[in-house]
């Protein structure tokens, strides 16, 4: 919490001045600290951006962790590494200052840092659970009436049509860092998730893996950073390849590139499937299918989910909470 407190600090100067809305800005954030699957949902706001605005420098705040997969810039984006528990990371956001426009699309919270780094307009989502959050913001734009996929919905940010749909073009393949492929054909088993309630049982894991081999797949088996023991409920001898939160993200697009067929529950890397192009199926247990499934935007790509459709512990309005 000490980036927020101290980018709140900065920013109290700035509170109650008269800002108008740029007509083209020359400058766009987008301030975000989203866990990597929304930050990759993000990506058909950073579509209509740059459709919008050819000529716009756009950069958005990313996890450190995750800048490798944006480093060829796909649609001119530039990430900015930002740990909101590292003060040091404000430094290197202050150099960029200022914009003309910041866009919030989770936590509007990070209005302050929009604000701090002297944004000139900032818009963010109404309906947030705390009014100071939203002080800092000029424009405050509605969710829609209608249940809308994460995607689709945050590119409802900025007004004009919808983005066009996603190509695999749209994305370069970040550069590629050495690391022991497994033999091809192969289909990866992800196992890992940010929720246990969002993994899947390892005897069942098991069993899939079995099914799979009679397609005459190799198996490998993936998992985060820490969830290595994930892996060894799995396959305790050890029968597959494995890749226990070994790999960089640059390099699970390379291993995902390669793949037949990705199995994951609803997390990260499913929806890094998409933007790799792998044909993807992604087991969707809490969470929905529909918030988080391909939309609009990757509506043409090899994706589908999996999942029980009348779920009540689903049946919430609370989002970004």
């Amino acid at each position: 919490m000490v980036l927020p407190l101290a980018a709140g600090q900065i920013a109290v100067s700035a509170i109650g001045r008269h800002r108008t809305a740029p007509h083209v800005p020359e400058r766009v954030l987008i301030a975000h600290d989203l866990l990597l699957g929304d930050t990759i949902m993000l990506t058909p706001l950073l579509a209509k951006c740059r459709e919008r605005w050819p000529s716009a420098d756009i950069v958005m705040t990313c996890a450190p962790s995750y800048c490798g997969l944006y480093a060829m810039r796909p649609y001119g984006v530039r990430a900015l590494p930002y740990d909101p528990r590292d003060v040091r990371s404000l430094k290197g956001l202050r150099a960029e200052a200022p914009f003309d426009l910041a866009l919030i699309p989770g936590d509007n919270r990070y209005s302050w840092l929009a604000r701090a780094l002297r944004a000139r307009w900032v818009v963010g989502f109404s309906g947030g659970d705390a009014r100071y959050k939203d002080w800092p913001i000029d424009e405050l734009r509605s969710y829609p009436d209608v249940p809308t996929a994460w995607a689709d919905l945050a590119a409802g940010l900025i007004g004009g049509p919808a983005p066009a749909r996603y190509r695999i073009a749209d994305w370069p393949a970040p550069p590629e860092a050495a690391f022991e492929a497994p033999a091809k054909p192969y289909c990866v088993i992800h196992a890992g998730a940010s929720s246990a309630l969002k993994r899947w049982p390892a005897d069942r894991w098991s069993e899939l893996a079995r099914r799979l081999e009679t397609l005459d797949l190799s198996i490998v088996l993936s998992a985060g950073p820490g969830e290595a023991q994930l892996l060894d409920a799995i396959d305790p001898s050890r029968a597959f390849p494995r890749f226990g939160g070994n790999l960089s993200l640059p390099q699970m697009w390379h291993l995902l590139e390669c793949a037949k067929l990705l199995v994951a529950p609803d997390t990260g890397i499913a929806h890094l499937g998409r933007l790799v192009g792998v044909p993807t199926l992604a087991l969707f247990g809490p969470g929905s299918a529909l918030l988080s499934g391909a939309g609009d935007f990757w509506r043409d790509s090899p994706f589908t989910a999996l999942t029980i459709p009348d779920f009540p512990c689903r049946d919430q309005t609370v989002t970004m909470r």
